[in-house]
């Protein structure tokens, strides 16, 4: 049954992805607001057809931040990137420049400002996307960035880029790191198969500024990996048989 609740969330996937990119496609000429709404549509389009075709629900755990903060998160698969946007109502996320490209998808991304590196560019990539990422939190915007610059399996070997700490260390802003266990519920080929469960995601204590280089690193890597690995087991019981535990699904 999940390969069959697969195809037909995935036609889902496709129709609401036209629909939306469509009938707001007005928005990239109005105020960034506009572009926003279209894009928390399209998140929104996304998690009830998981919930409701694919019977993949999720969970958010620990403080939602409130205020404009450096979100360092575990990424495992595209789930991470709606989800992210969806509960934080509105963030910019630190992403490779070759997404820009995308018809539609990169037109909205430009304006609702996601900032785009350029991973060849060297010591000026960073620079970019520092006066960017000042931008963004001086607007009152949080920036979201995947510190392994990539998505990575479940159980995957740990590879965390410097980047993350460069970050944090020239805008002097607390880093919340996040946990989550999406990649065992979106699987296979292309991320094809969802398989019947709930995601969870977790929002864990924040980093203060301040600390140098090497030991943000290791506190970040610590926190996320440890309480990655706790989501993971869960979600591996849950999809063993376990009921669904009780948790605030949003």
């Amino acid at each position: 049954m999940n390969w069959l609740r697969s195809a037909v969330f995935f036609l889902w996937f496709v129709a609401v992805s036209i629909a939306v990119h469509i009938v707001f496609l007005p928005a990239l000429f109005l105020p960034r607001r506009a572009a926003v709404t279209a894009a928390r549509s399209w998140c929104a389009g996304i998690l009830w057809g998981l919930r409701t075709i694919a019977r993949l629900d999720y969970e958010v755990r620990g403080d939602i931040p409130r205020t404009p903060m450096l979100i360092a998160s575990k990424h495992m698969t595209m789930w991470d990137t709606v989800a992210l946007f969806y509960v934080l109502g509105d963030p910019v996320f630190i992403l490779k420049r070759q997404l820009m490209n995308i018809p539609l998808y990169g037109w909205y991304a430009r304006r609702v400002g996601m900032i785009a590196i350029d991973r060849q560019a060297g010591s000026g990539a960073l620079r970019n996307m520092t006066k960017a990422a000042r931008r963004s939190l001086a607007s009152g915007l949080s920036v979201i960035i995947f510190p392994e610059g990539t998505r990575k399996k479940a159980e995957a070997p740990a590879n965390y880029k410097p980047g993350v700490a460069a970050l944090y260390q020239r805008l002097n802003r607390p880093c919340v790191p996040v946990a989550l266990n999406s990649g065992l519920f979106w699987t296979g080929p292309a991320g094809f198969l969802k398989k019947r469960g709930r995601i969870v995601l977790q929002f864990l204590p924040a980093i203060a500024p301040g600390l140098g280089r090497r030991e943000f690193m290791r506190m970040l890597e610590g926190r996320i990996e440890q309480a990655t690995s706790g989501l993971i087991r869960e979600g591996r019981a849950l999809l063993a048989g376990d009921s669904l535990s009780p948790g605030t699904a949003e």
